[in-house]
């Protein structure tokens, strides 16, 4: 990834900076959590605020290591290949006063594998839990899981006695839109306690006094989303904001070249695509009747040829991403070279194909995208747009927030849609079970595309429980030559994170885009 001078675009503002102690990080992102609810909803920006308040087992740092946090250990039992202990951190309360136990992360655990949790693909494969004793606790797998500790480093552990007291030992259901308890209020073991919470608009966390992982740096957070980017940077520049995880592409040379604020860079372990309903059908988003044209190969090969990633990275991204012939990016098991190879743009080779396919005048299509999610979505939806309109596909953009999108492709119900999809694991599974696994009761709850393959969901199933490394990543070698064959997925590019810091902060960039913050510093 090369990263190039960019002309920043003038930007004036008159916003007066608003005074703040030496401790408060004011920061903003583009979007919102979707809920305080920790097992309802795997999505970034859910889970990084998550981060602050509750705490997993075991944690990634900024540079994608393992680092023990509510557990001190783990391991295989050596007596039995079908179980891993993790030995827990003593001395650790909830913000309520509450000790945390190992019946607490069997609680949880459970909690986070029933239906309505966003995080129970990553939990299908183990059977028990079990509290040996306060501070020791056992998984138990159907067969051995040699990857389990990292499908854990974003599930939160729950008290509980206050989810019991509180009516919330059962997963918010978002997508019916319920709300509980747990949605508006939270009680953790983390570095940041809940002091106030207006969705969209404004969440304020305060230091845990009792936080068994030290004296902090930061002692009040105030969350602002900001879903205007012209407005996000401008606040950054005016110092009514110290961090903003979403800096413009188009304004990242003004932000550098600012006294006061520093601007730091790096790949980020997502990608960004599109998704087609192959599997119905008929489509309800188009105008072709009786018929589904995503389903044909040649058609999602055609609209492949069409889209111009090199186009996207350097016009609309502004060089900061990396286009991909995968969704899979580099930092996953099971990631190639070869398959990561960019399709080339070729206009006239995909109005051919669109021809051979049966339509030779193209057709109409919905196309579901979010604003507020990733680094220009709705910019690179528009380019999208214009390029599947030159072989003859009229593109009908509809862009939406992240809460009204997300539920659209969960629910079955866009026919082509933008995604993108980090893999905290950095491993294929977890691509595979939420994306390319049939849709059932415990895998494929992404898996927007409709498609269901019996001996894929076999082989995906299959991974859980190999222990022969070289033959799990053979089994996922020939996944993931059927999905690029297939054209499940038109991958984009890769994103590249441009963090943005003033007042005195600093920290590093995480990978995941997951700023914990009770690793930042502040100096003023």
């Amino acid at each position: 990834m090369r990263y190039l001078p960019l002309t920043a675009a003038l930007l004036a503002t008159t916003t007066l900076a608003l005074p703040v102690s030496a401790e408060t990080v004011r920061w903003a992102r583009a979007g919102d959590a979707l809920t305080l609810d920790p097992h309802a909803q795997n999505e970034g920006p859910t889970s990084t605020l998550s981060h602050q308040i509750y705490e997993p087992l075991l944690l990634r740092t900024h540079s994608g290591d393992f680092e023990g946090a509510l557990a001190t250990s783990w391991e295989p039992s050596a007596d039995d290949p079908n179980v891993w202990t993790f030995q827990l951190r003593e001395g650790v309360t909830f913000h309520g006063g509450e000790a945390f136990t190992a019946e607490d992360v069997v609680f949880s655990i459970q909690r986070a594998q029933s239906e309505n949790s966003g995080y129970k693909e990553l939990l299908n494969s183990i059977v028990e839990v079990r509290a040996v004793d306060d501070t020791t606790v056992e998984f138990v797998t159907d067969g051995p899981n040699p990857i389990l500790p990292s499908n854990l480093t974003n599930l939160m552990m729950m008290d509980s006695g206050w989810a019991e007291a509180n009516g919330v030992t059962d997963v918010q259901n978002y997508d019916e839109g319920e709300s509980t308890y747990a949605t508006q209020n939270a009680n953790g073991t983390g570095a940041y306690t809940l002091v106030s919470r207006e969705p969209d608009v404004r969440t304020v966390l305060d230091a845990n006094p009792d936080y068994w992982g030290g004296e902090l740096d930061v002692t009040r957070i105030e969350f602002t989303p900001i879903q205007n980017a012209a407005t996000r940077v401008a606040a950054l520049l005016s110092g009514e904001v110290d961090f903003i995880q979403d800096v413009p592409v188009q304004d990242l040379q003004r932000v550098a070249d600012t006294d006061g604020l520093n601007l730091k860079t790096t790949a980020q372990n997502r990608v960004i695509f599109l998704g087609m309903n192959v599997g119905d059908d008929d489509l309800t988003t188009d105008d072709v009747d009786g018929a589904n044209p995503l389903a044909n190969p040649q058609v999602r090969e055609a609209m492949d040829l069409a889209i111009d990633r090199n186009a996207i990275q350097r016009v609309v991204m502004r060089d900061q991403s990396d286009p991909t012939g995968m969704i899979a990016p580099p930092f996953v098991n099971g990631w190639t070279e070869e398959m990561d190879t960019v399709t080339e743009a070729d206009v006239d080779g995909a109005t051919a194909l669109l021809a051979e396919a049966g339509y030779p005048d193209g057709f109409s299509i919905r196309l579901d995208c979010p604003n507020d999610r990733y680094i220009n979505d709705e910019a690179i939806c528009q380019a999208v747009t214009s390029m599947l309109g030159r072989i003859g596909i009229t593109v009908n953009l509809d862009a939406k927030t992240k809460a009204q999108h997300f539920p659209l492709i969960t629910g079955g119900e866009t026919d082509f849609y933008l995604l993108g999809w980090g893999v905290p694991t950095f491993d294929s599974e977890y691509i595979f079970n939420f994306l390319v696994h049939s849709k059932t009761e415990d895998r494929g709850s992404w898996n927007g595309t409709r498609y269901s393959n019996a001996d894929l969901d076999a082989k995906i199933v299959s991974l859980a429980s190999e222990t022969d490394l070289d033959a799990r990543n053979a089994t996922i070698g020939e996944i993931w030559d059927v999905v690029q064959a297939e054209r499940l997925y038109l991958p984009l590019h890769n994103q590249v994170l441009n963090w943005g810091y003033g007042n005195g902060v600093d920290a590093e960039v995480s990978v995941e885009d997951q700023p914990k913050f009770k690793y930042f510093s502040v100096s003023r």
